[in-house]
């Protein structure tokens, strides 16, 4: 068996670029609105003013008026032109595409013309297809894996918690992965948390029921339960901030381009990271997020042995939210990455810093992944965010020019892995 890491091992032939910059600046300019007024009544009981001065002062209303009058028929017109755009209907965008020579594919449907769409700038994206084809990447049986001390994610991660696999030889990064020249390629999440943390996210976390997970090995089927899914995703571990009798975690939200989501669930996110992604281009997200991952590989065919150790290049960033129906957990940037404020704040602070493997329901502790060891970053704490957040981050994944709707919805969680599948934690 081929892998990252020791025994036979398959490694990248990894270049480093240049880091990604995120800098963003919002302006705002208030508007100021002048208001006009005429003391009348200084006008009464002046008779004995001339009458030209008279007939100046009520020339001036009349000019006065107009204007206002003037003000006011373009201000609604505007408002009735606006509100002719607002009222486009799809068979109304299907008729301009048709006229235009397109279809309505081409306008990716009313919500996505008013909402968001992919960029049309660009037609060659050089990643898709980067996933490595050789078999040599194939999940495999794990009693391999144990051998070998391949390790695998998802682990335990409570603090203090130490697996049986010594990943001295290949040590994960432990700094910010943009200070390691890392940047995001793919932004994916897992129904449940497929790491357990003690107090947490654990065994004894709870959640609303969820008719999209598979519980118990019974299916619990929505009316229009996803092909994608099977029909149902695994349910991993929960976190422990659901409150029935709180109105923001039993309040439904009127989803517009997540899909299977539900307030009150709990949800593990995952930011795979690499140096040899399309970093600071219009391809640098991807789905699946291998094409993001070995974009610079092109098909995998440059990995060669030696070359460099996956666990510099390659890392997962995950966070675990439990989602709420409250404007005051919004949080607008999701898509660049796991939310850090600063050591002051307790977003992506008690971090678990290990060496792994990919993860999904295609593996478990029978059949594991190939993809090791790469560096894993998971906070440890469980963090409450709404679900505008969520909302806003399917539409920004909706924008990229990659198409993105198969990371637009949970998929399941791995089992988490035996002790002779883990390795030690940095922290």
């Amino acid at each position: 068996m081929t892998r990252f890491g020791r025994g036979t091992r398959c490694l990248f032939h990894f270049q480093n670029i240049s880091k990604l910059l995120h800098n963003s600046s919002i302006f705002s300019q208030p508007f100021q609105a002048l208001e006009l007024g005429i003391k009348i009544d200084e006008l009464n009981n002046k008779v004995t003013q001339p009458l030209a001065a008279v007939q100046k002062v009520a020339f001036g209303l009349a000019v006065l008026f107009a204007l206002h009058c003037a003000t006011f028929g373009i201000v609604i017109g505007n408002n009735m032109e606006i509100g002719k755009v607002r009222d486009l209907t799809a068979d109304t965008v299907a008729e301009v595409a048709a006229s235009s020579g397109g279809t309505t594919n081409n306008y990716l449907a009313e919500e996505a013309v008013f909402d968001t769409r992919a960029s049309t700038f660009f037609t060659n994206n050089y990643c898709a297809g980067a996933k490595p084809t050789d078999d040599a990447f194939d999940n495999f049986n794990c009693s391999k894996a144990i051998k070998e001390a391949i390790e695998q994610s998802g682990t335990n991660v409570t603090r203090g918690y130490v697996g049986q696999v010594n990943n001295s030889a290949t040590p994960p990064i432990t700094t910010l992965y943009l200070k390691a020249g890392l940047c995001p390629v793919n932004v994916h999440w897992h129904l449940v948390a497929e790491h357990f943390s003690a107090g947490e996210y654990d065994d004894k976390g709870v959640g609303p029921v969820d008719d999209y997970a598979i519980v118990e090995d019974k299916r619990r089927l929505t009316e229009e339960h996803r092909e994608l899914a099977e029909g149902g995703v695994r349910l991993g571990y929960q976190c422990r901030h659901y409150d029935a009798t709180d109105a923001k975690f039993t309040k439904p939200y009127e989803w517009e381009h997540c899909v299977d989501m539900m307030v009150g669930q709990t949800y593990e996110v995952h930011w795979p990271h690499s140096t040899v992604g399309a970093c600071g281009t219009p391809y640098q997200y991807q789905t699946p997020f291998y094409d993001g991952v070995f974009c610079a590989l092109g098909d995998g065919s440059a990995i060669l042995s030696g070359a460099a150790t996956a666990q510099d290049n390659v890392g997962v960033q995950a966070q675990v939210f439990t989602i709420v129906n409250d404007e005051a957990y919004y949080y607008p940037n999701l898509l660049k990455g796991a939310i850090y404020a600063g050591e002051s704040d307790d977003f992506f602070t008690d971090v678990a810093i290990y060496t792994g493997s990919t993860t999904g329901t295609s593996r478990d502790n029978e059949i594991c992944s190939a993809y090791s060891p790469i560096t894993w970053q998971v906070d440890r704490k469980c963090h409450m965010i709404s679900a505008s957040s969520f909302d806003k981050l399917c539409a920004d994944m909706k924008a990229q020019y990659d198409d993105m709707t198969d990371d637009l919805y949970a998929h399941g969680s791995r089992e988490l892995v035996l002790n002779e599948l883990a390795s030690a934690q940095e922290v």
